[in-house]
């Protein structure tokens, strides 16, 4: 039975969604560790059970708007007890140039508050992979934000040695995507997400160097 639109059009939407999950909890979440180990912080994220806060990891700006953010890390803070916030880091996957600078404006907007709102706050920071356009960069250097930026063909070849592909052309049938989508879930193993990230890690040299 033929899929319906709905159907094959979300394939790359779901492929997008398993990167970004993966880059979130094996390649940023391992780097902010060694960040808060070496300045000695605490790190609040999704990954972890805070019984201080509900689900997500929410702030309020000085007008008393709440934001969630993907990641913030604390002075003095316990797993039962909200710290002082010094830095918050939002994080993403961008397969495609379209809408990179809407991505830029969005999350550095939900950051540009919190500098403001909490002086203790000296960074603010963008983890961004894939195809994040010269002017989506530009936007989040304009607005004082701190963008890493790993290139999309260092993600793409990362999975390729590790046998996986992640990649389409813009005009690939739709069919062609829900494959590439279904065979990627299939062989993208927990062993595979280690493997990735650490390929990742050695084509990138020494990301830390970058945030600390």
């Amino acid at each position: 039975m033929p899929r319906s639109a709905n159907e094959t059009t979300s394939a790359g939407h779901k492929l997008g969604q398993l990167i970004g999950d993966w880059f979130e909890e094996y390649f940023v979440f391992p780097l902010l560790i060694q960040v808060r180990s070496h300045l000695d912080l605490f790190l609040d994220n999704r990954f972890i059970d805070r019984p201080v806060r509900g689900e997500k990891i929410v702030w309020e700006d000085g007008e008393g708007n709440s934001v969630d953010y993907d990641f913030v890390l604390e002075l003095n803070g316990q797993s039962d007890r909200l710290g002082i916030p010094v830095a918050f880091v939002e994080c993403a996957w961008r397969r495609g140039a379209r809408h990179s600078k809407d991505k830029a404006r969005d999350d550095s907007g939900k950051l540009l508050p919190m500098r403001g709102s909490y002086p203790t706050a000296r960074f603010l920071g963008m983890i961004v992979a894939g195809d994040f356009t010269e002017p989506a960069r530009e936007l989040v250097s304009s607005r004082g934000i701190d963008l890493f930026y790993v290139p999309k063909d260092k993600v793409v070849q990362a999975f390729r040695e590790s046998g996986l592909t992640v990649d389409y052309s813009d005009d690939a049938p739709e069919a062609e995507k829900a494959h590439l989508a279904a065979t990627f879930e299939r062989d993208f193993t927990r062993t595979k997400h280690t493997e990735v990230a650490q390929k990742l890690i050695n084509l990138l040299a020494n990301p830390l160097s970058t945030l600390t």
